[in-house]
């Protein structure tokens, strides 16, 4: 015969109670009930961990002494924010042996870790990411895509299991245990009040009715409800026995515990007897007592039945039972009755003797109020759900015990997402290569360092209870490590000769506009730019004439305010002898030749400015040829130039143009001397052709000229 211990730690008092289970029929073999000594819980919640600490070794201590010692203890817990999650969890059983019972529970704590990751997911504060699940219902099984009743001893290909779930946040599970270990006790299953109590009091038979169950306490009311066959909603009223209490403590003018003491009384007799807190003891009737707080009661019905329609989908089910302390306050079943439009008999409080299979002595209590300690202890039995103990990076967690269960799981029970653990890529690289935009990827993040007990594992690795397991994230990618070389083509070297110097170039490459070098590393944002086929002018760049790419620029001057080019006096380049253009790509072993800009003189200048050139005519002049011309005169800032002045390209010149104008007699004497006769006062006479002119005739060329002295001619 096994012994099985189980607590139900309520807001008001502590059950304890011993179990013993042969051959699937239980017998409760001993309770005991203490009360807190003070409010150390609240709705459900325990906020004073010692005080709650010290009840729990009292009942245990009164229990060893008739039982032995106690070590295990299988309990419940209630709380403000229950969550509910429904998962589908599958695997292939083709070729595998007839399912067992291990191998269902398996497959259904697989999607009850499922629903714990939706949990997770669901939430944005990170502190909800430590919520543990205290109990679940299937849904259904299914075999090849077919609804089941069981599992067990089936074949197909493949089994699934669809479950609801209900968590708890982390502070009611580890205030729970705190309050346990600090009595010398172990958590041996955990699991949530509603789910104890609808075991033991609604069989699976029984759930294809559309049922509620409200375990009412002294701080919340824990509900679950049943239809088609399984559990489909749990939920959680912070409104119990308390409030009532409360109100009779207002209307009769009590402290709390005889407040208490009279609301426990209330369904034992027709008449209680109170004392005042002035000190005046009354005798009430029972009805005259209900009628003061019935407005309390009035409220807990309609919070109790607003919590099942919104669970129920805003419909009525079809009865209610009410099991807990709470359930014993007078006119509650006919007040919810009236809220959920039910008849009177589909509303009733349900005790112990209800449980099938159970047995228990005359001398022990059989109120409502042990359901839950009893479905505890037979939910432990039947369907245990036992936790291990790991620790991440040093951090407590508790996990289900299955025996597949991997680091994987504990990383997630811990808070911790697998993808957050990854190092992040490296940041990537974006570059432009002769116009064309181009990514270089990061460096991939590495994946997480994980050790469990000192030795390197992985994410796949079994967990055992009391396991250490330290996870390091992974580091971040790199940026890109890239030479400009790795980018581009092979490009080849040219021999080149320039005025007779030999010299090796490597083909033109740019970063940002800027000469680089093909082992220098690619930057973010570089524009790179290269060209096989180069210019001369792109050699000479790189080669050190620079300064002569200036040379080469066309010769300017600005004659008379307009700007005008020379190109003959600009340098040259000559490439195997022929001239060439800048622009012009050269090849490998070219000869090239660079000729300096010409120095023109005022001289040469003239005679490429066709407009400014010299006109000239020959005339015969006293028998001799002579060569009559008419220039331009070239001034430089306001000052004359000479014919064999040199001009400067830039310059700004301004030139007096003569051109245009005939030749006249008076021209000749600019080109010849004339010697006057020794004697004075000799007249002259200017003959054009043997005719006599004047010094501004008009002359043409082949003319004959003549100046006769007349004193000369009569001597």
């Amino acid at each position: 015969m096994q012994k099985i211990f189980s607590l139900d730690i309520g807001t008001r008092s502590v059950v304890g109670i011993i179990l013993e289970e042969r051959d699937g029929n239980y017998h409760v073999s001993d309770i005991e009930v203490e009360e807190h000594k003070e409010r150390a819980m609240l709705d459900g919640q325990i906020h004073d961990v010692p005080a709650v600490s010290d009840v729990i070794s009292s009942i245990k201590k009164k229990l060893e002494e008739k039982h032995g010692p106690l070590h295990k203890v299988c309990v419940a817990a209630a709380g403000r924010a229950l969550k509910t999650e429904k998962a589908l969890a599958s695997f292939s059983i083709k070729g595998k042996p007839l399912l067992k019972k291990e191998d269902i529970l398996h497959l259904e704590l697989s999607a009850v870790q499922k629903a714990q990751a939706q949990a997770a997911d669901n939430e944005n504060d990170d502190k909800s990411y430590h919520y543990y699940c205290v109990g679940y219902s299937v849904l259904y099984y299914r075999l090849d895509g077919e609804g089941i009743g069981s599992l067990i001893d089936q074949q197909g290909d493949e089994a699934s299991a669809e479950i609801i779930a209900t968590f708890l946040p982390r502070v009611v599970v580890e205030s729970l245990l705190a309050a346990l270990n600090r009595a010398g006790l172990e958590m041996e299953a955990l699991t949530l009040e509603p789910i104890a109590a609808i075991n033991v009091l609604i069989p699976q038979s029984m759930r294809r009715l559309n049922v509620a169950l409200v375990d009412i306490g002294a701080g919340t009311s824990d509900i679950a409800l049943t239809n088609k066959g399984t559990v489909t909603a749990y939920g959680m009223v912070p409104t119990a026995g308390d409030e009532i209490t409360e109100a009779l403590s207002d209307a009769l003018l009590l402290d709390f515990p005889l407040a208490e003491k009279a609301k426990r009384e209330l369904h034992q007799s027709d008449n209680i007897t109170v004392t005042d807190i002035l000190g005046f003891e009354t005798e009430l009737a029972v009805q005259d007592v209900v009628e003061k707080i019935h407005s309390s009661i009035e409220i807990l019905a309609e919070k109790i039945s607003h919590e099942i329609l919104l669970l129920n989908n805003q419909k009525s089910p079809q009865a209610v039972m009410l099991v807990g302390g709470g359930s014993l306050t007078p006119e509650l079943p006919g007040e919810l009755a009236r809220a959920l439009n039910l008849p009177q008999n589909r509303v009733a409080v349900r005790g112990i003797e209800a449980i099938q299979n159970l047995s228990f002595t005359d001398l022990l209590a059989k109120g409502p109020e042990l359901v839950t300690p009893v479905g505890i202890a037979i939910a432990a039995k039947q369907a245990p759900v036992q936790y291990v103990t790991i620790h991440v990076n040093d951090q407590p967690i508790r996990l289900f015990e299955v025996k597949d269960l991997t680091i994987g799981d504990g990383l997630l029970a811990a808070g911790l997402k697998i993808n957050k653990l990854y190092g992040k890529p490296g940041n990537a690289y974006f570059i432009t290569v002769n116009g064309q935009e181009i990514t270089l990827p990061g460096g991939y993040g590495l994946p997480p360092v994980i050790t469990k007990n000192g030795k390197e594992a992985s994410v796949d690795d079994k967990l055992r209870n009391h396991d250490r397991v330290t996870v390091i994230k992974g580091e971040d990618g790199t940026s890109p490590s890239v030479k400009i070389a790795e980018l581009v083509d092979d490009l080849p070297v040219k021999n080149l000769l320039i005025n007779d110097k030999p010299h090796t170039i490597s083909p033109m490459l740019l970063r940002n506009g800027k000469n680089v070098s093909l082992e220098e590393k690619i930057l973010d944002g570089d524009t790179i730019h290269y060209e096989a086929r180069e210019t001369i002018a792109d050699a000479l760049k790189k080669l050190g004439y620079e300064t002569w790419l200036d040379k080469w620029k066309p010769f300017r001057l600005t004659i008379n305010g307009k700007e005008t080019f020379i190109p003959s006096f600009s340098g040259k380049v000559f490439v195997n002898g022929m001239e060439a253009k800048p622009s012009a790509i050269f090849s490998h072993n070219d000869k090239i030749t660079l000729k300096d800009p010409e120095k023109p003189t005022v001289k040469q200048l003239l005679m490429k400015r066709s407009e400014f050139r010299e006109s000239s005519i020959e005339v015969m002049f006293n028998g001799s040829p002579v060569i009559l011309k008419q220039e331009a005169k070239v001034f430089k800032e306001g000052r004359p130039l000479n014919p064999d002045d040199t001009v400067n390209s830039g310059d700004t010149l301004t030139i007096e143009e003569k051109t245009g104008h005939s030749f006249i007699f008076q021209d000749v004497f600019n080109h010849v001397e004339v010697a006057m006769p020794a004697s004075g006062n000799a007249s002259f006479q200017l003959v054009r052709n043997g005719e006599e002119t004047t010094f501004y005739e008009e002359i043409q060329a082949g003319d004959s000229l003549e100046i006769r002295w007349t004193n000369a001619y009569k001597k």
